[in-house]
């Protein structure tokens, strides 16, 4: 509050994360940061104005020590997050602060985290495909530049080898950067995610917030505002492709269900906040391509219950134009990436978008895996030998296009031992046509385990493969 009076109030009630305080002269402005304690290291942004003298604020910081009568000033201004090149390599909380032990920031521009989505004029109006050069998603689940695709699976699968993969193919194939927003997240598992994309290599070219599962809700509700606050940045002043990363968007939701409840908000439809709707909308409808460049998102989705009836998930799934289901099935049996090719889907797979020849490939990629699954009873009772001879081609194709939309990653060539793999949707779309017109009747499945292009599986017979 540089040049400004500073205005000075009082706590009149604190209740856990909601305080009021009473404000005489002027009151504070809805969002405003209020600071109180000692060094001002409580911090409540303001929520309602209850009438001309008191507003009511969530708490961003465990409010311990603050009690009636506390002197409180105002900030005068609203959340703010630090943008720049200088932040890429960083791990920062909600107030932009790093958490990382590297230091603070030098002289790193500030932006308020609560601005509007891009004006339609200046949208982008184009459908356009967003490559991640991994086939199992771009023949089959297209993501859209600039849209939104809900990642679903549970733990052990494979999801976070499939972020860091992005993250690195964000930056070979787009030339842009990437943010990881952890709404909810285990301390654990961000620290774990921390190490793991440090030593992949993809740490210089990605920007991590978190908002920590032991943190007050407030907290947890605006970390998405400040890492999308950042992604435009690189989006509108750099001109970069931004590749943003939510994991988990549920916790978004569920934080601003127990914000609601705190403020006393008569709840909605299985105690979800009457609001959640246009506080969804508010930070997905920013998330879009301008002419200029586009962030794309990937949202982790949590179904409670795995019922896709809830009003948490019907919320959600109105914004996503892409879902990716990671399936442990095949987790279990090594097709890795272990996307289900049946479960997962793309609202850009139309012929219009992607062309007649993609469209036609991946339906008929679709009804190959489809009547394998269905034969699969017929084969674990009586064998292989029983189905005729058009059902056992079916087989043969199936168990070969599972193989070849396998993938060996850069990020997992550590482990593996095998050379990570970037491979054109072209390219993709090429090999399973080739395999679903018998041309590799004649070669071993393994053949077609784990490569790239389908050439691949020319030559010798390596020694590692599915059965």
């Amino acid at each position: 509050m540089e040049g400004k009076e500073k205005r000075f109030g009082k706590v009149t009630s604190v209740r856990g994360s909601v305080v009021d305080a009473c404000f005489p002269d002027r009151l504070p402005g809805v969002n405003n940061l209020l600071l109180a304690g000692e060094g001002g290291q409580i911090v409540i942004e303001v929520a309602l104005h209850l009438n001309r003298r008191i507003v009511r604020g969530i708490a961003l910081t465990p409010t311990q020590g603050l009690s009636r009568g506390s002197s409180i000033l105002d900030s005068g201004q609203p959340l703010r997050a630090p943008v720049g090149k200088q932040i890429l390599g960083r791990v920062f909380n909600v107030f932009g602060q790093p958490i990382d032990r590297l230091g603070e920031l030098s002289e790193a521009e500030s932006r308020a985290v609560h601005r509007k989505p891009v004006a339609l004029a200046d949208r982008s109006n184009r459908s356009e495909i967003f490559e991640t050069g991994i086939k199992a998603i771009d023949v089959l689940a297209p993501l859209e530049r600039g849209g939104k695709a809900g990642l679903f699976g549970g733990a052990g699968v494979g999801k976070t080898v499939l972020i860091t993969e992005l993250i690195h193919n964000m930056v070979g194939r787009h030339a842009g950067v990437s943010i990881f927003c952890g709404i909810g997240e285990r301390c654990r598992e961000g620290e774990e995610l921390y190490r793991e994309m440090r030593d992949a290599g993809v740490l210089d070219n990605t920007v991590m917030v978190f908002g920590q599962m032991n943190e007050p809700p407030g907290a947890r509700f605006r970390t998405g505002l400040t890492a999308l606050t950042m992604a435009e940045y690189f989006r509108d002043d750099l001109g970069q492709e931004v590749l943003l990363l939510i994991d988990n968007i549920f916790r978004f939701i569920q934080a601003g269900m127990e914000i609601s409840g705190l403020l006393g908000q008569l709840p909605s439809r299985l105690g979800y906040q009457p609001t959640m709707g246009s506080e969804l909308a508010e930070l997905e409808e920013r998330i879009i391509n301008t002419r200029r460049a586009a962030i794309t998102s990937i949202q982790a989705v949590y179904v409670p219950a795995d019922d896709f009836t809830d009003p948490a998930a019907v919320h959600t799934f109105s914004h996503l134009s892409a879902s990716i289901v990671l399936s442990r099935k095949r987790a279990g049996e090594g097709l890795y990436p272990a996307i289900d090719p049946l479960q997962s889907g793309s609202k850009m797979l139309n012929p219009r978008v992607v062309g007649a020849g993609h469209y036609e490939i991946a339906q008929e990629v679709r009804r190959t895996l489809a009547s394998y699954e269905e034969l699969k009873d017929i084969i674990a009772m009586l064998g292989l030998e029983e189905l005729s001879r058009e059902d056992r081609n079916t087989v043969y194709r199936a168990r070969r296009l599972e193989r070849f939309l396998t993938q060996p990653f850069f990020t997992t060539e550590q482990f593996t031992g095998l050379p990570g793999r970037t491979v054109s949707r072209e390219a993709a779309l090429h090999g399973c046509q080739r395999i679903l017109n018998d041309e590799f009747s004649e070669h071993p499945e393994k053949a077609l385990y784990m490569i790239g292009e389908v050439d691949e599986a020319l030559a010798p017979v390596r020694g590692k493969g599915a059965a």
